[in-house]
């Protein structure tokens, strides 16, 4: 089923990671379903805010946008203060208009690299989706059409180059399958090294909703 009543729950009771703010990351390739899973998480929370790093990424910089989202919105959640950032336009190429975003007690961040290094010290937790990489970038391209073809060879080749420079699976507290009906949820490898500060004794995400 697609009840996400218990892994919200769990997150509920997580210490905060970013001034009042459980900061969750969903992390996974292109394509492996981490907006979606960020849905429903979000739904399932009363409404949690979503960051999406697409907001912070742009076509010059697919994954240097650290500095960016550390100004805009880790440091003001650091404080408290609401975080205020400005969504980029992949089509008219440039930064939109202001989003603030209020420090809530959950707040997602979902994309490719939101277990970076640079993160980790200000999530409460990580979550990777357990989808093959090829699989997820076949389905990224069957969504976005013949058109951003050209996008997806040039995407890959950074995406490939990013994960193998800072790899965020290795500190995942969750793997998250996604089934033909909800999710699995398995321990993730800081889990399994004893690393896991994230998840409350008796409550960690596992088993299948």
């Amino acid at each position: 089923m697609n009840d996400l009543t218990g892994p919200a729950g769990a997150l509920r009771s997580l210490q905060p990671s970013c001034g009042p703010v459980r900061l969750i990351a969903i992390d996974g390739h292109a394509g492996s379903g981490k907006s979606t899973l960020a849905a429903r998480l979000a739904a399932a929370l009363g409404g949690a805010p979503v960051l999406h790093l697409d907001d912070f990424a742009t076509h010059e910089q697919f994954f240097d946008w650290t500095d960016r989202l550390y100004e805009q919105v880790l440091r003001p959640f650091s404080r408290g203060e609401p975080a205020r950032c400005a969504p980029y336009d992949w089509t008219a190429r440039r930064f939109g208009p202001v989003r603030t975003v209020e420090p809530a007690p959950v707040v997602l961040i979902e994309g490719v690299g939101a277990g970076r290094r640079a993160l980790r010290p200000r999530l409460a937790a990580l979550y990777w989706m357990e989808w093959d990489r090829a699989a997820s970038w076949a389905r990224g391209r069957h969504r976005d059409g013949p058109e951003l073809a050209e996008f997806w060879d040039g995407w890959t080749v950074a995406e490939e180059r990013h994960f193998a420079e800072d790899p965020s699976r290795p500190f995942a507290d969750a793997l998250v399958r996604q089934l033909p009906e909800g999710y699995e949820w398995l321990p993730g490898p800081r889990t399994d090294a004893g690393m896991n500060r994230s998840v409350t004794q008796g409550e960690r995400l596992t088993g299948s909703c």
